[in-house]
């Protein structure tokens, strides 16, 4: 995508697809939230003269409208908030929690979860997001952070999409992951000794499933938001720095394994076109009008 002039005007949301259904009785409503959530945008490029024009003219007629794919980030946040330093690539996803099959008791009074047995816990640190399943009690199954690390079978957490958890003892077939499909924050670590520094709510980031190292020409596969500010345990000396960042949308997929990259700098998601047709506009004396709609990949 050409890189000059930037847009003046973008309209820049996120899509879900949630299906709700009120009772005429009662007037109560129950929500489905389905795995349909993506990126939109509307831009708006500047008056300028053909010699600029055709450069994005060439560009969108070679996306052969919804057909080819481009990389993309919402036009008014290219620049983080946070100061992460991604010179040796950015951030690979780290499951330092990975349990498919643990007996589990909630404790809804103090949010606490603790297993039965093992230490499924001794590599979590606080403020790490976990995805519990397997409860009967729908508070207690999804998204929790990490609030405090009693010890290696004992947490107490906050949960994401709840007010807190729901007393249910001795459940079997439980599973308590990280980085898997459906969960709302990602546990992380650095890629190499000098990469630090902070991401911020309201940073973009961009994941990939390949095992490039290389920032500017990695292929998303989703693009995220952090809403809060992000957890860095700093490991000093040449151990490598691993985060905790609470993110929006939800994953839509799960890492594959601990190679994929998540990107701070630059965060892309990977776009097409919405519609088949592309158009301009231009004055009597050459000055070209060009807008485009277009979505995320999913």
């Amino acid at each position: 995508m050409p890189t000059t002039p930037n847009f003046i005007s973008s309209n820049f949301r996120l899509r879900r697809y949630i299906g709700a259904a009120i009772s005429p009785y009662t007037g109560s409503l129950q929500t489905q939230e389905y795995d349909g959530v993506f990126w939109e945008a509307e831009v708006t490029l500047p008056p300028m003269r053909r010699d600029l024009a055709v450069n994005w003219q060439s560009f969108l007629m070679e996306l052969n409208g919804p057909v080819n794919t481009f990389k993309f980030a919402d036009p008014d946040a290219l620049t983080m908030r946070g100061t992460h330093n991604a010179s040796q690539g950015g951030l690979k996803g780290q499951q330092r929690v990975n349990e498919t099959n643990i007996q589990l008791s909630f404790t809804g009074s103090s949010n606490t979860i603790t297993a039965a047995s093992g230490t499924p816990f001794a590599n979590a640190l606080v403020g790490d997001f976990i995805m519990v399943t397997g409860s009967s009690k729908a508070a207690n199954n999804g998204t929790h952070k990490i609030t405090t690390k009693t010890n290696n079978t004992t947490i107490i957490v906050d949960p994401v999409d709840y007010e807190s958890l729901v007393d249910d003892s001795n459940v079997s077939g439980c599973t308590i992951r990280q980085n898997v499909k459906g969960i709302k924050g990602l546990t992380l670590v650095a890629l190499g000794n000098s990469a630090s520094g902070t991401i911020l709510k309201g940073d973009y980031l961009g994941i990939s499933a390949s095992t490039s190292n290389a920032p500017t020409t990695y292929t998303p596969v989703q693009y995220v938001l952090a809403t809060s500010d992000a957890v860095e345990t700093n490991n000093g000396s040449s151990a490598l720095n691993q985060y905790s960042v609470r993110i929006e949308p939800k994953l839509r997929t799960s890492f594959t394994n601990t190679a994929d990259r998540v990107y701070h700098t630059p965060a892309k998601g990977l776009f097409r076109l919405v519609t088949k047709e592309v158009e301009w506009s231009a004055d009597q004396i050459s000055n070209y009008g060009i807008s485009f709609s277009c979505q995320e990949v999913i």
